[in-house]
């Protein structure tokens, strides 16, 4: 099979396994829940102003902690069972599982994202101008991209590795610090928050792109030797 079909069996298989065991909304969506109420209460939420100009920051925050959570289950499926090495000893693409892993991942921060901005919007009253819905989207998608791609990456690596659960935040939050940067002030602008206009968040969104290109390439190059290791 060519790498496209790999990915998408693999991306499939990923998300049947979670829709199945549901634990992003039995376990995810409630401490990211959990996790935008406490920043409420960290920053003072009699404070509406200073709410609103922190959301976006907060957003991605949220999405980066359920972000190791999603990573360490995604490679725990494989592992446990030897799964993926049984990938390997078949011949299977590395770069289509690179791809479908990070599909399936992807496909689950963006429906994360969607409830988080949402929780935004009732916690801390911020507001979506209509100007800025496409740098919204866009933003939305080329941060999960790159986010996607290091984490799966990042994950692989550390899928072999003992103490891999204490061991994958350090390695991987100082890598996604970009992504979280470029996506809050994109964020920032297509909310309008602060004295952000829309036209200062479209350099950010460049940033992401590349990042999520990078990372991209970089994952499905490596991602084989990674396995092998």
């Amino acid at each position: 099979m060519n790498t496209w079909n790999v990915a998408k069996l693999v991306a499939a298989k990923d998300l049947r396994i979670e829709a199945r065991s549901r634990v992003i909304t039995n376990q995810v969506l409630p401490f990211a829940a959990i996790a935008m109420v406490m920043f409420a209460f960290a920053l003072d939420n009699e404070n509406d102003a200073l709410l609103v100009q922190v959301a976006p920051g907060l957003i991605w925050l949220a999405t980066l902690f359920s972000l190791l959570i999603l990573v360490q289950r995604s490679f725990a499926i494989e592992t446990a069972d030897g799964a993926i090495d049984a990938l390997r000893v078949a011949g299977i693409d590395p770069g289509g599982i690179f791809l479908g892993k990070a599909a399936a991942l992807a496909a689950q921060l963006v429906a994360l994202e969607t409830i988080l901005i949402g929780a935004a919007v009732l916690l801390y009253h911020t507001e979506i101008r209509l100007g800025g819905v496409v740098l919204l989207v866009t933003t939305v998608l080329a941060a999960t991209c790159g986010l996607a791609f290091v984490g799966t990456l990042y994950g692989g690596l550390a899928a072999g590795i003992k103490g891999r659960e204490t061991l994958l935040p350090l390695l991987l939050l100082p890598v996604v610090a970009p992504v979280l940067i470029g996506a809050t002030r994109a964020l920032e602008a297509a909310f309008g928050t602060g004295k952000a206009v829309l036209a200062d968040g479209w350099p950010w969104l460049g940033l992401l792109i590349t990042f999520a290109a990078a990372f991209g390439v970089v994952g499905v190059l490596a991602f084989g030797p990674l396995l092998d290791e």
